[in-house]
């Protein structure tokens, strides 16, 4: 899931609304409900939101377990805070949650106390943020956006519109069809590169290692090292026996 692209809102929900194809669309798997249609599920009949939203429960166990668990970088949350948070969202007890966890009530006080606060900073912090970096139109000097799955997180990413304007340029012959020219060692350009060659790829849907060949071949002559560096970094994951891949949100 590509926060950068998401409201707070459609976060929260686990799922979108997508004005291009007129549907609600689940965060995690891609699958929609088109609007104008009624989704049967259980026996019981929904209109689409109801209908994605019943989807998150049934197909990903919750979005609020999505949201605690997910494996990304920006989820900085400890085990033991997820935990917590966990069992405070089932609205176990503080009793309950002390003899569970091993420490004392007033513990689990505490850390709903601290929670709360840490919510209220980070409100704060990101009214500040959007006022000055996003309630401005992009320029050759703003920093694109880092992918949700990059598998590192270092000065690679520090890349202004412009760079990655004049790293496109210099790195693809063509773009209609894309085309590498060549596949840069040096870091940054790898990003970028990989970055514009994702967007080949379906996001929600799962390609067979055949098929993602088919996509690379056209675009460079290695495609198998293409391949393997979008595994690599991010941008792809797929099946441990290989059998499948897929883009990362």
């Amino acid at each position: 899931m590509d926060y950068n692209k998401l409201t707070l809102e459609e976060i929260k929900n686990g799922y979108r609304s997508d004005k291009e194809i007129n549907a609600f669309v689940c965060n995690y798997c891609g699958k929609a409900f088109q609007e104008g249609q009624v989704f049967s599920i259980d026996g019981n009949f929904y209109v689409p939101e109801l209908a994605a939203a019943k989807h998150i429960e049934a197909e990903h166990e919750g979005n609020v377990k999505q949201l605690l668990f997910s494996d990304t970088k920006y989820n900085t949350l400890t085990d033991n805070q997820k935990e917590l948070l966990w069992l405070f969202y089932l609205n176990a007890a503080d009793g309950e949650i002390a003899k569970r966890l091993g420490i004392t009530a007033s513990t689990v006080r505490r850390q709903k106390f601290t929670f709360r606060e840490k919510a209220k900073q980070a409100k704060l912090y990101l009214a500040v943020f959007e006022r000055v970096f996003e309630d401005k139109p992009k320029n050759e000097e703003s920093i694109i956006p880092i992918h949700n799955n990059a598998a590192y997180y270092d000065d690679r990413y520090v890349i202004t519109e412009k760079e990655k304007s004049h790293i496109l340029e210099t790195a693809f012959e063509s773009f209609d069809p894309l085309i590498l020219r060549v596949f840069s060692a040096k870091e940054k350009k790898k990003v970028v590169i990989l970055s514009k060659i994702t967007e080949q790829f379906q996001t929600g849907r799962t390609y067979t290692e055949k098929e993602v060949n088919q996509v690379l071949k056209p675009i460079f002559d290695d495609y198998a090292l293409i391949r393997r560096y979008l595994i690599m970094y991010g941008f792809m994951d797929r099946a441990k026996d290989g059998s499948s891949y897929w883009v990362n949100d």
